[in-house]
């Protein structure tokens, strides 16, 4: 493995020589952050057998968890997993960035499962996620992993998992709040906050935070504004571990100073970065079309009727606040009435909208994945709901 070192700063260093290399984690100031790759191995060097997923957590995840990965079949691990565990187990800050599916997810959800206490009432981990959707993926995901002590490991309490992921008064998770803490919230930006600012939920035993899909976090100022309180004045870096995980995260370097600077991370935050072998599904292809701005919707249906796509989402952009203004209808409106007008198959489109409720948007998507023949108009925010279900998606039209 190859090592070299970026200061916060914004100087950079050359990679280190074979004896440096033998020092450097001895010697790294605490204003640093650590950058770690795998470089190719010596055409001389002996293939090494490769630790299975159950190795590399073994003395660090409880039994039942190890047998619970192997029943679900997590038996090999992912590059991004055989990079981010190690640092993660040690205890080191962490920015893990890779392509979306490579197991960020599952690499995080060991992590804290490796270090909750479930003799302990008390919330010790906090996974924040851009969207309901992201949360309930990994909600399911963590409770599967969960699952239910044997008799043998019947001295442990099961881990609770608690989804934040609703607007309003939140009433069932504030009951459950009061009577026992989960061990492991999974919650958007704005729930959590509503949280904490009522004095519902208290983060004073957490030890893990994770912000889950960070670069989606900064497209608004609202929620850059509940993330730094989150980072900052509801909890600190000195008494946590702090995962950030991104697919795509520009300016990464930035991005690593900008966590130590801030006191977001602790300064031997650790940057693990898996580049993808293969950017896109290869059956993925990207069209575009140019046209005036009054033809837009004419040239969506001329894509429809010419493509006759199985299943699509068409991303709609927001209404401007001077168009809520002047009473305007909203451009999912426009374009339902439209489609309604011109469209032959007006009745496979169903509209999925931000400010649905959480019942609602899980119905839509259940369906979805019932009778995959729809049309799914939706709103810029929603873009997590493309990424869930990359398999079924052949079609996507963005409105500007």
């Amino acid at each position: 493995m190859s090592l070299w070192v970026t200061a916060s700063h914004q100087s950079f260093f050359p990679p280190p020589t074979r004896h440096q290399r033998r020092h450097l984690l001895l010697r790294l100031p605490s204003s640093t952050a650590l950058v770690c790759r795998v470089s190719a191995a010596p055409p001389d060097a002996k293939p090494e057998t490769p630790l299975s997923l159950n190795e590399l957590c073994s003395g660090h995840v409880p039994q039942h968890v190890l047998r619970r990965m192997d029943e679900l079949g997590y038996v090999v691990p992912t590059d991004v997993q055989k990079q981010a565990l190690p640092v993660l187990f040690s205890g080191r800050d962490c920015v893990i960035h890779s392509q979306t599916g490579s197991g960020k997810t599952l690499a995080y959800l060991l992590l804290i499962l490796s270090v909750v206490n479930t003799r302990r009432s008390s919330v010790q981990a906090c996974i924040v996620v851009p969207t309901r959707e992201l949360g309930i993926q990994v909600t399911k995901v963590a409770r599967r992993l969960v699952g239910k002590p044997t008799k043998i490991d019947m001295e442990d309490k099961s881990c609770t998992v608690m989804a934040l992921l609703d607007g309003g008064m939140l009433q069932r998770q504030k009951s459950w709040l009061k009577a026992e803490p989960p061990s492991i919230v999974v919650a958007t930006i704005g729930s959590l906050c509503q949280m904490l600012r009522k004095h519902t939920l208290k983060l004073d035993s957490m030890r893990i935070l994770v912000i889950d899909e960070v670069d989606f976090m900064f497209n608004s100022p609202a929620e850059v504004n509940s993330l730094r309180k989150l980072l900052n004045t509801y909890s600190s870096c000195n008494n946590r571990q702090t995962v950030f995980a991104s697919a795509s995260l520009p300016q990464h370097r930035r991005f690593l100073s900008e966590c130590v600077q801030q006191k977001w991370t602790r300064g031997d935050v650790v940057h693990v970065h898996v580049d993808p072998v293969e950017s896109m599904p290869s059956f993925l292809n990207h069209r575009f079309v140019v046209c005036h701005r009054n033809k837009r919707l004419q040239a969506l249906l001329s894509l429809l009727q010419i493509d006759k796509p199985e299943f699509g989402i068409i991303f709609v952009g927001q209404q401007s606040e001077k168009s809520k203004k002047a009473g305007n209808p909203q451009p999912t409106t426009l374009l339902l009435e439209f489609l309604k007008s011109s469209y032959d198959n007006y009745c496979d489109v169903i509209l999925l909208e931000e400010e649905m409720n959480f019942n609602s948007r899980a119905a839509t998507l259940s369906e979805a994945r019932e009778k995959p023949s729809r049309l799914y108009p939706q709103s810029r925010e929603g873009r997590e709901e493309a990424v869930l279900r990359p398999a079924m998606l052949r079609h996507q039209h963005h409105i500007p």
